[in-house]
């Protein structure tokens, strides 16, 4: 659903920026409108063409739904720290077992919740989740957990903040797989947003 009113307007306004006199200025305040409609206050500092690229360099205030505590974190986190020891954030292939397995679980769970009146089909689901850049162990691991029922309250009893963080755009991604986001799958995204700040 969501693609289908942004869609239209990217169309839009790449026509606008294709036959502006001022293409420039049109695309710095293209790029600062943007950022607004999620809440974001941006600055472009910098703008280039370069070979079929554009390199675009902004600077982003605190967004409006981000609280004081959480930006100062944010911005603190960001700096140099030579006595910290850098860690690197989780990935799906430096998970434990155990994490890849409640990640497979979360992920088959909203694809279950997404189908409610018909069985899955694989064949037909598999390039999908494939396209959406899952790996092969995580979406054999995910064709596994398909075949029992899951359960959400279940699944989010001592969930891991990072299997949360990665978890989310990944179960949003399946959700809009058919364009659609029903009560129980906006309660399973719901869900992993509080996870992940917790």
């Amino acid at each position: 659903m969501l693609s289908q009113i942004v869609r239209p307007m990217v169309r839009t306004q790449i026509r606008l920026l294709a036959t502006s006199q001022a293409t420039r200025a049109t695309l710095i305040s293209t790029i600062a409108q943007w950022l607004g409609f999620l809440g974001v206050q941006a600055q472009v500092t910098r703008l280039d063409a370069a070979a079929d690229k554009i390199q675009v360099s902004i600077t982003v205030g605190k967004p409006e739904g981000c609280d004081r505590h959480d930006w100062n974190q944010i911005l603190q986190n960001l700096k140099p720290n030579q006595d910290k020891a850098c860690r690197l954030p989780l990935t799906a292939a430096s998970m434990t077992p155990q994490q890849q397995s409640r990640l497979q679980r979360l992920l088959a769970y909203v694809i279950q919740v997404g189908h409610p009146d018909r069985p899955i089909d694989w064949d037909k689901l598999y390039p999908q989740l494939l396209a959406l850049g899952l790996e092969e162990s995580i979406l054999s691991g995910i064709r596994a957990a398909l075949k029992v029922p899951q359960c959400l309250d279940q699944l989010m009893e001592g969930l891991d903040a990072d299997v949360a963080a990665i978890a989310l755009p990944k179960a949003v991604s399946i959700s809009l797989l058919d364009r659609q986001v029903n009560s129980s799958e906006d309660h399973a995204l719901t869900t992993l947003l509080q996870a992940m700040k917790l």
